[in-house]
């Protein structure tokens, strides 16, 4: 069936400027050149990115958490996680996840370290440099109070300050804790965590190579090690070195996904892998609609070539997306068949005349 473009564009319009702010004169001006295209103006709109608007309110709920959280949270640093940190939401009124970080401590991992600094095969393969930052790191005297208390106390003692202030928190969920900021109508999830170091983030000093540890109250343990912080910086870094393709091409997916009848099961993790995969000379100078005959490309090479689907790997470099889950290759496959439709519409409206 064909797709209705003017119909799309809007739905669009309504999830990322859903209040109709003026439009930054840069994207009016670009809009009025191509407005002779249904398939041009829904794929640019797509691709745009959230009114700054709508992104600082998110931003500044975020903060009026923090606020509250440093009157009663002693060692605590705050970070934040998710797409709005990358500029590649597609909703203007996005939610955005705040991490609650412990100072009191950090957990390392001692037996990847010791494991090479005791074999020498393992020990040869890194530099002296390495060597010495891992060996400084395993003397460092070890945490002698009880992390997963302190963590508890972190969340109920957040529970206790967010409740008292906001007139909506959800105190339910295991691992975080909702709120909305009415004034602002934004919801903010606060994450109790904590650092964690491997090899990698040691060897590199740590910073944007850290991981975190999610605290789960239903548990009382820690989850599975995450590293937002270094796909965050690798994202926003290409996204520099290409003028904001890499970021438009994400966005894109996101809104073709969102308006699909089918139910797509692809996080914006996956996304974000699929599109950073892309070498960036096949696209970094070409024009916006150009883009869509990339992915396209990408997606079906994805889907049908094992090898490629096989060495997806997520922006961090720690996790393959489709290697040993043949469902998410499935679901991609419902994203290919969106896009080849907008393919063929635009080759023959505009690409081959």
């Amino acid at each position: 069936m064909p797709k209705n473009y003017n119909q799309l564009t809007e739905s669009v319009r309504n999830r990322i400027n859903p209040e109709h702010k003026a439009l930054t004169k840069t994207f009016s001006d670009e809009l009025s050149t191509i407005s002779y295209s249904d398939v041009l103006v829904f794929i640019r709109t797509a691709m745009k990115g959230v009114e700054p608007e709508y992104t600082q309110k998110s931003k500044d709920a975020g903060e009026r958490v923090k606020d509250h959280l440093l009157k009663g949270l002693s060692q605590v640093s705050f970070r934040y996680q998710g797409s709005v940190m990358t500029n590649t939401h597609i909703k203007a009124y996005s939610d955005i996840d705040l991490l609650t970080i412990s100072e009191k401590f950090y957990q390392v991992d001692n037996y990847t370290v010791r494991q090479i600094l005791e074999n020498t095969e393992k020990r040869i393969k890194y530099f002296s440099s390495s060597i010495d930052k891992m060996e400084k790191e395993i003397n460092v005297s070890s945490y002698q109070g009880n992390a997963l208390e302190d963590l508890r106390s972190n969340r109920l003692k957040s529970e206790e300050i967010l409740s008292d202030v906001y007139s909506i928190c959800d105190i339910v969920k295991p691992k975080s804790i909702k709120i909305k900021n009415l004034s602002l109508n934004r919801e903010v999830d606060i994450v109790i965590a904590n650092w964690y170091d491997d090899v990698t983030s040691i060897i590199n000093d740590k910073g944007e190579y850290r991981g975190i540890q999610i605290y789960n109250k239903e548990k009382h343990q820690r989850e599975n090690t995450d590293y937002p912080f270094l796909s965050i910086k690798r994202i926003n870094d290409r996204g520099t070195e290409t003028n904001g393709r890499l970021k438009k091409m994400i966005r894109f997916i996101k809104n073709i996904k969102a308006l699909s009848y089918n139910e797509i099961k692809l996080s914006s993790f996956d996304i974000n892998a699929i599109c950073y995969d892309i070498e960036v000379l096949k696209y970094q100078n070409l024009s916006f609609y150009e883009l869509v005959p990339i992915l396209y490309l990408q997606i079906k090479s994805i889907c049908e070539n094992k090898s490629h689907s096989d060495n997806i790997i997520s922006v961090d470099g720690r996790e393959y997306i489709f290697r040993y889950n043949s469902d998410k290759l499935e679901n991609l496959k419902l994203i290919l068949n969106e896009i080849q439709s907008i393919f063929v519409d635009l080759h023959i409206n505009v690409l081959s005349k």
